[in-house]
């Protein structure tokens, strides 16, 4: 069962995480940018409400909460119903696939990467975005998981950790951007982004079919 009764219930403070962290979102869509090919027929897994998708100009994703992808449509995004692990695509059809902070929800990630895999076309490429495990965001998660509307039930991992799942699920020639070096609360502006990994609690992490 996809791991989505937290979105379906509280998806107006998901919503509202947003605007109260303003600026760690724009840090976060930054890390993408830097990394970010052109590209013609984009796709977002976990796409929820669009936050990522919209400015980013990718127009098509894949959403199970039923509430996340109401307002995904809303703000006229092509979304399907389904999950990581089987998406509901053909074959070779996209030349950008983005997760952000999805791995942490997937129940098998290996899978949701060779789904990924298989939907994109030959030299496409893959973003992954999400809080390391080992990074300062990372370990304030980690230890007040139970706490957590939404991170109760999830599963944080390091880069290395996902780097070696992308190159299970056949992905080579990677790339690392990572912002938001203090923490939330510290935040008063625009974190920097920068190249590589291990400093950053935001990494994204892109790679190649």
């Amino acid at each position: 069962m996809p791991k989505i009764s937290a979105f379906e219930k509280h998806f107006d403070r998901y919503e509202e995480w947003f605007k109260k962290n303003e600026y760690a979102y724009q840090s976060e869509l930054d890390a993408v940018k830097l990394l970010m090919p052109k590209f013609e027929k984009g796709l977002e897994v976990g796409i929820g409400t669009g936050k990522f998708a919209v400015p980013l100009g990718i127009k098509s994703g894949v959403e199970p909460s039923y509430q996340m992808r109401k307002i995904a449509l809303e703000r006229g995004l092509n979304v399907v119903d389904g999950v990581a692990e089987n998406l509901p695509l053909e074959d070779n059809s996209f030349d950008l696939v983005l997760m952000v902070t999805t791995v942490c929800f997937v129940d098998d990630v290996l899978k949701s990467f060779k789904e990924c895999f298989r939907v994109l076309k030959n030299s496409g490429t893959i973003l992954i975005g999400f809080v390391d495990r080992e990074s300062t965001i990372g370990k304030i998660y980690q230890a007040n998981k139970e706490k957590s509307l939404f991170y109760k039930e999830a599963t944080f991992f390091t880069t290395s950790e996902i780097v070696e799942l992308l190159y299970e699920a056949g992905f080579r020639d990677f790339n690392f951007s990572q912002t938001i070096f203090k923490k939330l609360d510290e935040i008063k502006e625009k974190e920097p982004v920068k190249y590589g990994f291990g400093k950053g609690s935001f990494i994204v992490i892109s790679a190649k079919k």
